[in-house]
């Protein structure tokens, strides 16, 4: 497999604290790949640089062999370079249909004069969004809520609803923070069985989880954070096993 996403010895500051102490990992494409480590690794950051919400400091992102090192989060967005966040966001005045059509491709009202006169492609584009999103709504039994305001949602619906943002924008590549934290037990078996199909029709995946029975069970290989750097890559069973990963999240023994 080729590498889709690269990150070299990226660095990111907070008030002179550092979070990232030099980022060293590559995502083959078509994986779906686990990006593991206690509180405090610089999990969230990390894909908040490769995102483009936060700049790096230092070092360089590389997508599909582009830089994309300063890249602002559309253009990433538009080279298929998507992520959802740990909490979900959106607007609390919109439905659910209309944030799914809201993060579809190519809108036909970006432009102005498409926005005051419309157009013949434009409202051929716009009823392609509106099929899409509800497509996306019946992949993610969503359909029921559709109408509902997005800030209705339960936890996890909105996790799902993160999802299916992330799918309007068709992605080649997704970026997944925490999609099964605060979700029951048997939307999270819901969630998981997405992600796998999702994999297996070719995006590939990097998914933050705490849950070791979920990235046992979808993942490989396992990237370890600790301390702002990658520790360790492998399978589940080898990275488990190593004394340096559970030093990192159970602390040093004596």
């Amino acid at each position: 497999m080729t590498e889709l996403l690269e990150v070299s010895a990226a660095t990111r500051a907070f008030y002179g604290v550092e979070v990232l102490r030099g980022v060293d990992l590559a995502v083959r494409k078509g994986s779906l790949t686990g990006l593991i480590g206690p509180n405090g690794a610089g999990k969230s950051t990390l894909f908040n640089v490769v995102s483009g919400l936060y700049p790096a400091d230092g070092g360089a992102i590389r997508f599909k062999g582009a830089d994309v090192t300063r890249a602002a989060p559309d253009e990433l967005v538009r080279a298929g370079l998507v992520r959802s966040f740990q909490l979900a966001r959106g607007f609390p005045k919109l439905s659910v249909f209309q944030h799914l059509v809201l993060h579809g491709r190519d809108q036909p009202g970006e432009g102005l004069a498409a926005a005051l006169f419309g157009s013949a492609a434009a409202r051929r584009r716009e009823q392609a969004l509106g099929e899409k999103a509800l497509a996306v709504a019946r992949r993610l039994k969503l359909e029921s809520v559709l109408d509902n305001l997005a800030a209705a949602l339960s936890g996890g619906q909105k996790k799902l609803l993160e999802i299916g943002r992330a799918l309007m924008a068709e992605p080649e590549m997704i970026l997944l923070d925490e999609p099964m934290a605060g979700v029951n037990p048997a939307l999270a078996r819901e969630i998981a069985a997405h992600l796998r199909a999702l994999n297996a029709e070719g995006v590939t995946i990097l998914l933050i989880e705490h849950d070791m029975g979920v990235i046992r069970e979808l993942c490989d290989p396992v990237i370890v954070m600790a301390e702002g750097r990658v520790l360790t890559e492998g399978g589940f069973a080898a990275v488990a096993a190593d004394p340096r990963v559970q030093e990192a999240y159970l602390g040093r023994r004596r």
